[in-house]
């Protein structure tokens, strides 16, 4: 049997490609998952690509390409920095949070499906343990989702 960390990215990996498959169905825009953990970034805040960069852990003009996508798309707003005037603030527009609730429901249905095969039981185990888990790493100021690259 694979080691947990090796489990976890391997699950993790499946139900994101299930993730994307169903985005992929229905016809939404050809998001990816540095799109996904932007949405999550901007959820509380609005930021500017410099800061959405540091927290994807890319290079400047890697963040202003995603921003600039998903401004094409209708999910975020670019606003003036009050102080910096080459910098701009990036904010959800509602589309955005619309489509931010949706995710939330693809995968609630995604771990719906993963509680028929291996038992609601099991689900609510591992989301005990991994969430003891990251208490005991980060106590309770936690990280929020970054990526894994």
């Amino acid at each position: 049997m694979e080691p947990v960390p090796m489990l976890l990215a391997m699950t993790y990996r499946a139900m994101g490609d299930q993730f994307h498959d169903r985005l992929r169905q229905i016809g939404l825009e050809p998001l990816r998952p540095a799109h996904g953990y932007v949405f999550r970034f901007l959820k509380e805040r609005r930021a500017t690509t410099v800061d959405i960069g540091q927290h994807l852990g890319v290079t400047k003009q890697a963040a202003a390409k995603i921003v600039n996508e998903l401004d094409e798309w209708g999910y975020v707003l670019r606003e003036p920095h009050p102080t910096d005037k080459r910098a701009q603030y990036v904010t959800l527009t509602t589309k955005g949070r619309d489509y931010l609730k949706f995710a939330d429901n693809l995968w609630s249905d995604l771990e719906g499906e993963m509680a028929e095969a291996i038992g609601e039981d099991t689900v609510a185990t591992i989301k005990q343990g991994l969430t003891a888990y990251l208490r005991h790493v980060h106590g309770e100021d936690q990280p929020g989702l970054r990526p894994v690259w």
